[in-house]
């Protein structure tokens, strides 16, 4: 409310393994080491960054597979309350002593388990878990408020939740694996329709134009609601209405599995169509629209030397369409 921007950032990892003490995820990714380096920081609308939270739980993948990072990965508000969602957390990813979790951050920075998503899915299997790339504790990528409750997406099992933050329940909503298999959804949006729109990720190697979103309404069906889309790990509808997602990559090149550069934040369109919206963006891993009514996004997000996270700025003052916005740093 006070127009500060609240950042979820992954931490640098660690080195405590957890290997012969519960169940690990398979290589190449596994096993992965912990520590507490994890972190939610506040932007304020000055430009100066402090931290809100620290010393929460990171998790590093192997060397092989260049030492990808799992932390805190996102926040919300819910009725003037910060809270957070876990990826970095439990057994299997190096930090037995705190697992995937919905927190409450206070005021003063104190942290308050609210919800045990580990607990949760290892209670609750999907109908298709996939075995070749599988997460003990999962690895929670989104989480918005509304209507007094928070809703969370699950990429490696395949699901949206709902959490009550007051007695700490989760209660499945979708899953995605009965029906469309692996497709590693990311993050939620609700429309103006009281619709959930998912969007998804997809898996290594980034196909171009090969993900979708998907609506899925109150009581758990789910449908396709546009195609085309390439690797989206960010959504949300703009004051116009419309919705809009940044792409983490366009068509790998090479041996990568992503094309470093080629990110963009594209707005999907009654017609399903897709209208650039900024482009040649480095690895975008989030975006919200700030109350001036412009997109802030989350740039390097992985594959970037320590320190290297950005926040940028896309400009909507300029029409669509004449020429694309410019994305200029914040911090």
């Amino acid at each position: 409310a006070n127009g500060a921007l609240y950042v979820a950032e992954g931490g640098t990892g660690g080195t405590t393994s957890t290997v012969g003490q519960c169940d690990q995820v398979p290589a190449p990714l596994g096993p992965y080491t912990g520590g507490k380096t994890a972190r939610i920081s506040k932007i304020a609308t000055d430009g100066s960054v402090t931290t809100v939270a620290e010393g929460l739980p990171s998790a590093q993948t192997t060397a092989e597979t260049g030492g990808d990072i799992l932390g805190v990965s996102d926040v919300t508000f819910l009725n003037g309350e910060l809270y957070a969602v876990l990826s970095g957390g439990g057994c299997s990813h190096g930090n037995a002593d705190q697992p995937n979790a919905v927190l409450k951050i206070a005021a003063d920075g104190t942290v308050t388990q609210v919800a045990d998503v580990s607990a949760f899915v290892q209670a609750n299997p999907v109908a298709k878990p996939h075995a070749a790339d599988f997460e003990p504790d999962e690895t929670t990528y989104s989480i918005i408020e509304s209507g007094g409750m928070l809703y969370i997406v699950n990429p490696n099992h395949g699901t949206l939740d709902k959490v009550d933050p007051t007695t700490g329940t989760i209660t499945r909503i979708a899953d995605f694996s009965a029906d469309y298999g692996h497709i590693v959804p990311t993050v939620v949006a609700v429309g103006a329709d009281g619709n959930f729109y998912v969007s998804n990720l997809g898996v290594f190697p980034v196909t171009a134009g090969a993900e979708s979103i998907y609506k899925v309404t109150p009581d758990g069906q789910i449908s396709v609601f546009a195609t085309g889309l390439t690797a989206v790990l960010g959504l949300d509808f703009g004051p116009d209405g419309g919705l809009y997602a940044p792409e983490m990559s366009g068509e790998h090149a090479g041996e990568l599995p992503f094309a470093p550069g080629t990110g963009r934040v594209v707005r999907v369109e009654a017609d399903g169509s897709l209208t650039p919206i900024a482009t040649g963006l480095m690895t975008p891993t989030g975006m919200t629209f700030g109350p001036d009514g412009n997109i802030y996004v989350s740039i390097n997000g992985f594959g970037a030397p320590q320190g290297a996270g950005e926040i940028v700025k896309v400009d909507l003052s300029m029409p669509i369409g004449s020429s694309t916005p410019m994305a200029t740093p914040v911090a």
